[in-house]
């Protein structure tokens, strides 16, 4: 019997499996569905290189946020082992320096034991404002959060501060892509979404979810796995 395609889901910034939970239910009868880890490394070529060695020949990939900025890098260094790309909730610029010294600001906060007063911070940023009290949703990323921790969200923040601006790499992109996003994301609104779309042209196909934030997989499951599953049928 043939194996099972690889389908590889690389979380965002203080997020973990659970992100893609919805996902993951879905498509594991179909694809073999991995979690990357963007725990371990402190640049985006890090993380790239973390997932790419565990990851088969060919094989296709989604990352929202952070997952997204991974994702690029990641066919930035082998494209021709990219079979689907999908960038969710996320965009292709570099940080702007206000940016930066707002991560370099939750950084400190983080390491002095203010995880907890970082994720309220992000939250009202991250969710449709409807969701902020709804534990599926606000109540998971509190979780994993916690489960990442401290330390790993500071060399997560390292690693988007010194993201490349990956733009004019957009072009060069031949597999099937999908770019969706939450109508309601403040983080990375559809403009940005819509940029990346028409960077790659004809191979790319662009989803905004109504009624959703930054948060998609978590916020509005089932539009996210129905994307999800044209997507790789392409």
């Amino acid at each position: 019997m043939r194996d099972k395609p690889t389908l590889i889901l690389v979380p965002g910034l203080l997020c973990d499996g659970a992100l893609w939970a919805a996902q993951i239910d879905a498509l594991h009868t179909i694809y073999n569905v991995r979690v990357a880890d963007t725990t371990g490394a402190d640049s985006m070529a890090g993380l790239a290189e973390a997932a790419l060695s565990d990851a088969p020949d060919t094989f296709a990939v989604a990352g929202l946020s952070m997952g997204g900025y991974v994702v690029q890098e990641i066919l930035r260094e082998a494209p021709e082992r990219v079979s689907h790309m999908a960038l969710l909730d996320t965009n292709a610029r570099a940080d702007l320096p206000e940016q930066s010294d707002n991560r370099k600001r939750m950084m400190t906060l983080a390491k002095e034991g203010g995880l907890g007063k970082v994720v309220n911070e992000m939250l009202p940023h991250l969710i449709h404002p409807e969701h902020l009290n709804d534990p599926n949703i606000a109540g998971v990323f509190g979780q994993m959060a916690e489960r990442i921790g401290a330390e790993a969200f500071v060399r997560q923040q390292m690693a988007i501060m010194n993201r490349i601006d990956g733009r004019a790499h957009l072009k060069r992109i031949t597999c099937p892509v999908l770019i969706l996003c939450g109508a309601q994301d403040a983080m990375t609104p559809p403009k940005v979404h819509q940029e990346m779309a028409d960077a790659i042209g004809d191979n790319a196909t662009m989803v905004v979810v109504p009624d959703c934030g930054h948060l998609s997989p978590i916020e509005q499951p089932a539009a996210v796995t129905a994307a999800l599953k044209t997507w790789l049928e392409r």
